[in-house]
């Protein structure tokens, strides 16, 4: 499927290349603490610096996610958060961002929602890309494809390469990618760790070799600190567990939205060279 001209993901990185900067993005789970309080979430993160907001699609099995991150998802359940509410935030969000957003899920949830009703509402909704965790390229063919009832393909696919993929595999993997690709650092589940993985500059350029799109790195990174080293290596940096883990301990005061723009603003100048 050929991808639509253009959309906010495509333009966000081709600005960021004219300055010469990375991409943050940021993650947190729609829903957490509650579905009220994700938009000025997003918002917050945005005057933060954040490029780009995936938003988790809270999931009662997510097989790829660390104790902070399942903690999360659990919340927003506990919350009263359903897939056709986070199909609400997003148009939430929109009424005052333009930033784009991905949403991070598992197929198990968009095969029960229905793929078809679940792309075009992300997409109406104001979505700009999907990152299925379990989907491998050889389970996403033909009609059954993430995305492919989408014609213009206005929802782009986001693809994980893992630490252990080869270059075969890597090949197989970003030719189904679109909007950019997700290097997954290490190994295991996510969750903030006390060090970057020396290896990631090698993969990053194994990737470079078969794909065009922008590389983002994520899964473990945590502090300025770590995220300045990856962007060197990188077109992006993705955290997400350190501004999760932060919701979860500020989640009940009125502040949670101002707390969380100034823990995440220097983690966004790190990335952008500040």
């Amino acid at each position: 499927m050929k991808p639509a001209a253009d959309n906010r993901i495509d333009r966000k990185f081709r600005e960021l290349k004219a300055r010469g900067q990375k991409a943050f993005v940021a993650y947190i789970t729609a829903g957490d603490p509650n579905p009220e309080r994700t938009p000025d979430l997003v918002w917050a993160l945005e005057r933060a610096g954040a490029d780009i907001v995936e938003l988790g699609v809270p999931f009662s099995d997510p097989l790829a996610d660390g104790i902070v991150n399942q903690l999360s998802a659990q919340r927003a359940l506990d919350a009263g958060t359903t897939t056709q509410r986070v199909m609400k935030i997003i148009e939430t969000i929109r009424a005052q961002s333009q930033i784009p957003l991905v949403l991070y899920c598992y197929f198990n949830l968009v095969y029960a929602y229905g793929i078809e009703r679940f792309c075009l509402q992300a997409h109406r909704a104001g979505a700009d890309g999907l990152l299925v965790l379990d989907l491998p390229p050889e389970e996403s063919q033909g009609d059954s494809a993430v995305g492919s009832r989408l014609g213009d393909g206005s929802l782009r696919r986001i693809c994980l390469v893992a630490p252990t993929s080869p270059a075969e595999r890597i090949a197989k993997i970003v030719q189904k990618a679109t909007g950019f690709v997700y290097y997954v650092s290490r190994e295991g589940v996510t969750g903030m760790q006390e060090h970057v993985a020396i290896s990631i500059g090698n993969r990053v350029d194994l990737i470079r070799k078969q794909t065009l799109l922008p590389i983002c790195v994520g899964f473990g990174i945590s502090s300025p600190e770590q995220a300045r080293v990856v962007a060197q290596q990188a077109d992006g940096v993705v955290v997400g567990s350190a501004l999760v883990n932060r919701i979860a301990e500020w989640g009940g005061e009125k502040e949670l939205p101002k707390k969380l723009e100034k823990f995440a603003a220097p983690i966004a100048k790190a990335i952008h060279g500040g």
